[in-house]
Parts: structure tokens; sequence; C-alpha cells
């Protein structure tokens, strides 16, 4: 068993992917292997890997399996350092399920192999850095047997890179005919699956040899957009035109509501929301928000494809704005979506890392709906994504839950 695993091994992704910055997130970090369990296991493998001089190293045929993130991304770029020992074969597969008997069978693979010695390297497109079995590297410089190699691997929407030592050495869109063809000539014909979710896990593979991996980390990005050319001015500073008070009870239905200086406040009673008269289905929602220092902290939130009965808390998919929790996604009256379960607690599905201002200061939202999918990012980092969201048109709202609030720069832009 791994000496690190010898007191217990709970999961602690707070410590095991604590942010490193810029939006990064360490999967290892030389110590810990919290980050990652055993394919189809809820626990890391008892045997097979080990943490030695600051890396993972797969120990030859000591068994264990593959390895997966316990967590999975969709649009992300992913970093490490890997070595192997002469002949090895191994891989890194991505956007990979566990729907099927093997990683590979969904999964993408970026092939981790010593070329001059293992029979794959023969055929480029099984050598080092290719896209397994279907494309091949070009420009490849690839580092001694025993030294280390930098992988990285960039995927947002349907394009992918593979990059080694510093070079883009292959790409591919996985919506083009090229792509497609090459899939139905290849060994993964056969598996449906292979290549098409949307979302998955990171996995490390375990072919039988020594391979070593480090400085692993990995962010998420924002999805590609494609405008339809029409962008929203939601609040020009002056008035509430093209927005409905919404407070159950209230007289006044705009009574949690003025704005001072261009700026939209909330005064946060009546508990209520603020929704655009319009509705929406695909789009790029941003704004800034702030709380009054003066005040304190506070709680809010944004509304998104609001449904049904106007009520308090009406079906939707809420982008928290609790202090200090901006990121977070609340689940409202059973809206259909799935999220990460390793951060999700009943309705409640907690964010990545924490990437607010201090108390007072401006911050930015930008939210991504398209389709089934829903990202959170602030203040330019992605903290928090849903999928399989159903995709209903419905207003999006700004919340008065008990705190004075200030909004203001909200604009929509409208996707096809």
């Amino acid at each position: 068993m791994l000496a690190p695993l010898a007191l217990s091994l709970a999961v602690n992704l707070a410590t095991a992917c604590a942010p490193a910055g810029d939006g990064w997130t360490v999967l290892f970090d030389g110590t810990s292997v919290d980050a990652f369990r055993g394919f189809r296991q809820k626990n890391f493998p008892e045997k097979g890997w080990e943490v030695a001089d600051g890396a993972l190293r797969k120990v030859a045929g000591a068994g264990g399996g593959d390895l997966v993130t316990r967590e999975q991304y969709r649009d992300f770029e992913l970093e490490l350092e890997w070595k192997v020992a002469e002949g090895a074969n191994s891989g890194i597969m991505y956007r990979s399920t566990e729907d099927l008997g093997a990683p590979w069978q969904t999964g993408i693979e970026y092939q981790i192999l010593d070329d001059a010695k293992h029979p794959d390297g023969r055929d480029p497109r099984t050598s080092a850095a290719a896209f397994y079995a279907l494309i091949a590297c070009e420009g490849k410089k690839l580092a001694t047997v025993g030294e280390w190699n930098r992988a990285r691997i960039v995927a947002r929407g349907s394009r992918i890179e593979h990059w080694l030592n510093g070079v883009q050495v292959c790409s591919a869109d996985l919506a083009s005919d090229a792509w497609l063809k090459l899939v139905a000539a290849s060994k993964f014909k056969g598996y449906e699956k292979f290549a098409k979710a949307h979302h998955g896990h990171i996995v490390l593979q375990d072919h039988g040899d020594d391979v070593w991996y480090r400085a692993i980390r990995i962010r998420r990005l924002e999805p590609p957009v494609v405008p339809s050319g029409e962008k929203l001015e939601l609040f020009d500073g002056k008035s509430t035109a093209g927005w409905k008070g919404i407070l159950p009870g209230a007289a006044d239905p705009l009574q949690a509501w003025e704005i001072r200086d261009g700026v939209l406040v909330c005064k946060g009673q009546p508990i209520g929301y603020l929704r655009t008269e319009r509705s929406f289905t695909d789009f790029v929602f941003e704004l800034e928000w702030r709380f009054d220092p003066a005040k304190g902290a506070g709680n809010s939130g944004v509304l998104l494809r609001i449904q049904g009965e106007e009520k308090v808390w009406p079906r939707s998919i809420e982008a928290q704005l609790q202090s200090e929790r901006a990121g977070d996604f609340w689940n409202i009256d059973a809206y259909p979506m799935w999220v990460e379960p390793s951060r999700t607690n009943g309705r409640h599905t907690a964010y990545t890392h924490g990437n607010e201002k201090p108390l007072g200061e401006w911050n930015h939202y930008r939210i991504t709906a398209q389709g089934g999918h829903v990202v959170l990012a602030v203040n330019g980092q992605v903290l928090n994504e849903a999928f399989d969201c159903a995709p209903l048109a419905g207003p999006i709202g700004l919340q008065s839950e008990g705190a004075e609030i200030h909004f203001r720069r909200a604009t929509l832009q409208l996707l096809r």
C-alpha cells in the first residue's frame, strides 16, 4: 500500500485539489493522491501505484488498474510531466466515462511511450503524444528514456490539442468529417460511446509497465460560444425597464429595488427577486456585483431559466452570490441537471475554489448557458459546471435575500 495512504484513504479534495493560482487545481503535488481513485472503485488502489521522490509511479507488473480523477471535466487545460522505463507503454485519457469495461473504450488517449523500444513506436499514430491509433504527431522532440517530458492537453468544445515539451504536436476537431472517418476506420469503430461524452474523467493508464507522473494540474476553461449577433444591455443604469419585480406579499413589486448613481441596489427586503421580462435559453450573461462593506457580507443569487410559479424560490438553476460562496450552484425545485457528485450535498454544489475580491470591491460574473451545459466563471476563473440541464427558455432573476447588494453592467449575449 502507498505510504501516504497508510493513515487514511478518506477523500480530502479541499487539500488535494487546492487552487494553484489563475484557476489551476493541483491533482498531484508529489504527496497526496486524494484527487484520484481506481477505475470503477471508490478508493485509490491498494497496490500497483506508489508515491516516491515526488512522483506517482505505476509499478510494472504489480496490478492496480487505471486511475481516474474523482472529478469530471469538459473544457480544460491539463499539464503534467511524465517519464517511462525502457520499452514502457501507458497513456493519459480524457472525457472518459465508466460506462464500459475500460476507459479507452470511451476516452481519447494521449499516448505515453518509449518510441525507440516499444513496438507501438514504429507507427506514428501510436507513438508518444499521438491521438492513440488515430492521429500522428508533427515536430515532436521526445526526451531520452528515463528523463522527464512535459505533456499538455487543451480541450475546448470539439477542438483538442496535444502538446509535448512546449510544442503543439497534433490536434483534432471531434465534430469534423475527417475525425469521424478516422474513428470509423480504427479499432474504436465498434464502440459507439468512444469520444462522445461531453464530460468525463482524466485517466492515468495501467499498461503493466513502469511509468512516472508528477506536477499534475488542471484548470477548467470557459466553453467556446457562437454569438447570434444580438447583444442586450439588460440594465442601463437609469431604470428597471425590461424587468419585473416578484416580491410575494408586497404591495409594491419593486419595493426592494432602487437605482443610485447608475447602480441597481437591492435592499434585501422583502424577499423575492427581480426578473427579466424576456425569456432566454442559450446565452452568456455578465454582470458585476458587490456587497456594501459598511453593512457587511450577505446573500443573493442569479436565477437562470426560471420556470413555473412566480414564488419566492421559483424552479430554476441558481448561481450563488452569497459572500465567499460565489460560484456555487443551488438546484431550486428539482430543476433537471447533473452536477459533480463529490462536491454536492442535496441541492447544493460547492465551487472548486473561491475567487471573490475583498468585501466592497466589484466582482464579475460570467455565466454561459448552452443547451444542457451551464458554466459559472467568477472574476475570470471557471468555478463550477452543470451538465444535462433542461434547455428550457426562462427569465433571468436577481435575488432579494435579506442583505443589500449592488449590481451594474448587466449584459446578455444570445448564442446559437
